[in-house]
């Protein structure tokens, strides 16, 4: 259902506020371009400032333009279980595909305290659910046994992993078998990540070259020699805008390079701020390098 080119939509702003002709263009721009999901209201869409309306909006605006044309696993984690509970339940309602749930941050639960965290949201609702581990911004790390627990539950489907460490495929894959989707939130690991056993990425770089990330994912799963070789190719060619969107906090180089595109602008919120000049300049470089400007 949610397999290869995933991306992890940025929120177009204007005076600080929602811009929902520039995010419904963003839409469609995907849907056109060869990208094989949506994620609104993750990191990379700002979630952490967004108010509660606005977060149901972009999630709401997401389902009605995709229509159906690509799944939507939108961003309802919080650190807050009933929170999580109600943004699960509206993007439920509202008909998401699934759910993208990050480890609760900042609280920092134990393994226990994750398993029923995740739990009493897959009791209470009702679509798939997407375990999202990213340790370097939640502090805390998922266990490969606390998904293997969580994986017995009616919802949980799979993890995006954000933890940069590729073992963690071996192992998943041991523990839970091929039907646990194990995608990666590295982009920079997504073609040794396939090699081992991925199906694919949650991506920040698809915001910006989705035809290019999406034929990546497309061979990097075959096993043929000439797809294996083709997908080297691309990755090579991707590197180096992997690497730029993360000079500084993301996803404010991704949206500077969406700016450059003629996409969105490169309006953040604090306490996110635009890039400095010398990240400008590495982003350029890095966009000339992929053709991509």
């Amino acid at each position: 259902m949610f397999k290869g080119s995933n991306v992890a939509l940025v929120t177009p702003f204007k005076n600080d506020k929602l811009d929902d002709e520039t995010y419904i263009k963003l839409i469609h721009f995907h849907i056109k371009n060869g990208t094989n999901g949506l994620v609104p209201a993750g990191t990379t869409g700002e979630s952490p400032t967004l108010s509660h309306d606005e977060h149901e909006r972009v999630i709401e605006l997401c389902v009605k333009e995709s229509a159906g044309k690509l799944p939507v696993f939108a961003g309802t984690g919080s650190n807050s279980t009933e929170e999580a509970i109600s943004l699960t339940s509206h993007a439920e309602k509202i008909g998401a595909n699934g759910a993208l749930i990050v480890t609760p941050y900042y609280n920092k639960p134990t393994q226990e305290g994750l398993y029923q965290h995740y739990k009493s949201i897959n009791d209470k609702c009702g679509i798939p659910i997407i375990i999202y581990n990213i340790p370097g911004r939640s502090v805390i790390d998922m266990s490969v046994d606390t998904m293997a627990r969580l994986y017995e539950l009616k919802n949980i489907i799979g993890v995006k992993d954000a933890t940069g460490d590729l073992n963690r495929v071996d192992q998943t894959l041991k523990k839970m078998g091929k039907d646990f989707m194990q995608l990666t939130g590295n982009d920079d690991n997504a073609l040794e990540f396939n090699k081992r056993g991925g199906v694919g990425a949650i991506s920040v770089t698809a915001n910006i070259a989705p035809k290019l990330c999406s034929e990546f994912q497309k061979l990097s799963v075959m096993s043929d020699e000439k797809s294996i070789s083709e997908a080297k190719r691309l990755d090579k060619i991707l590197q180096p805008v992997h690497h730029s969107m993360f000079i500084e906090s993301n996803p404010s180089p991704v949206k500077y390079a969406a700016k450059l595109l003629d996409l969105c602008d490169d309006e953040v919120r604090l306490p996110l701020v635009k890039i400095t000049d010398p990240t400008k300049e590495m982003v350029k470089k890095a966009l000339l390098s992929a053709k991509l400007i």
